[in-house]
């Protein structure tokens, strides 16, 4: 089927709105070029990368406005190995795990362990939330800021429950797109291939002393850790400014110009006040219109860096999704498990609100133009 040629003023000035890897502004890949020349292809133990990594971590503590005490770790492997990591080292006997999306469920299952109790899985359908719930024997409660493959967000606070037990945050695709209170969290974790702009391989988290604690107590137990796997091994890495193994020096570079980028602007109030525009423009936009819908029912749940539209069956989204990636508009289709007729849209802090706004027109356009059931 042909698709529908988009006039130029609807052309987005970027056409990249992927939920990640996400969209990588032009000065961040001048800024690898330049910066990396004397990065790339050196020793990662040595100043010019210890540096960079300081860098990060610094930049980080900034933008979270880390509480005293709280530390910025990193680790290889990023958010899928931060699970089992956290299952290894973290998680002391039990878990609860919110699940309200693909991303809750991985860590629910890595949660699911030999040498842990089973979790206390609260599951939620597509498009909603479940909310976590003090249990006696709980010492971990999980669940995602930002469920990136259904645009459901989720409230931060603190759970009161036994004493010693961690409130562990997934903020893969909300950290540095969503204002937070971190010291509503002890662990709030990402890799950096969302609003930050970076590649994947690494994972980095902002976490608590009391998260630190545990993580040095359960180490100095007799419980088997992979060395890959060890937050300990994390944690006294990360205080000399490196990682176990050979981190990926153009993640680490393409973070720490996105970072810079971010503070120079306002910080993270600067960035949620960014992507609530972007994705409140879609929302109004789905609220408003004869064929489409926000997935995300309640408003009050919906992400502002992941925007879900369903359409309805008289409107084929992903002929409109081909449609776009020929005119250059690329990654709006849905999370594939979902299996909706619907797209999925980024509004990430790189992302431009006008590009957004083009986005809608050049969405109606298209349905204008293509044919209908």
């Amino acid at each position: 089927m042909p698709h529908v040629e988009l006039p130029a003023e609807l052309l987005p000035t970027d056409g990249r709105f992927g939920c990640g890897p996400s969209k990588v502004r032009g000065a961040q890949l001048e800024a690898l070029v330049t910066r990396g020349a004397s990065i790339l292809g050196t020793s990662h133990r040595q100043a010019p990368v210890k540096n960079l990594v300081a860098s990060t971590r610094e930049r980080l503590s900034q933008l979270f406005r880390l509480p005293e005490g709280y530390e910025i770790l990193l680790g290889n492997g990023g958010s899928t190995a931060f699970w089992d990591a956290a299952a290894f080292g973290l998680i002391e006997n039990r878990s609860q795990n919110l699940v309200f999306g693909e991303f809750g469920g991985k860590f629910a299952a890595a949660a699911t362990a030999p040498w842990l109790q089973a979790p206390d899985v609260r599951k939620a359908e597509p498009g909603t939330r479940s909310s976590a719930e003090a249990v006696a024997g709980v010492d971990v409660y999980a669940w995602p800021h930002n469920e990136t493959s259904t645009g459901v967000a989720a409230p931060i606070r603190r759970m009161d429950a036994d004493a010693g037990a961690l409130t562990v945050i997934d903020a893969t695709s909300a950290a540095g797109g969503i204002d937070v209170d971190v010291s509503q969290a002890d662990v709030y974790y990402f890799a950096p291939q969302k609003n930050l702009g970076s590649d994947g391989g690494l994972w980095y988290a902002a976490v608590s002393p009391a998260a630190i604690e545990r993580i040095e107590r359960i180490a100095a137990s007799d419980r088997y850790i992979p060395e890959f796997l060890s937050l300990k091994n994390a944690l006294d890495n990360s205080r000399l400014q490196q990682t176990l193994n050979t981190p990926a020096l153009a993640t680490l570079l393409l973070l720490d110009d996105q970072l810079g980028w971010i503070l120079d602007n306002g910080g993270l109030s600067w960035a949620g006040a960014r992507t609530a525009e972007s994705s409140r423009a879609l929302y109004e936009w789905a609220d408003a219109s004869a064929v489409a819908k926000p997935f995300v029912s309640d408003p009050a749940d919906r992400s502002p860096v992941v925007v879900t539209i369903d359409f309805d069956d008289r409107i084929d989204a992903a002929a409109i999704a081909k449609s776009l990636r020929a005119n250059g508009i690329v990654d709006t289709e849905p999370y594939r498990k979902l299996g909706r007729n619907q797209l999925r849209v980024a509004t990430f802090v790189s992302i431009e609100p006008e590009d957004v706004r083009r986005l809608i027109g050049a969405i109606d356009y298209t349905i204008e133009r293509l044919p209908q059931a």
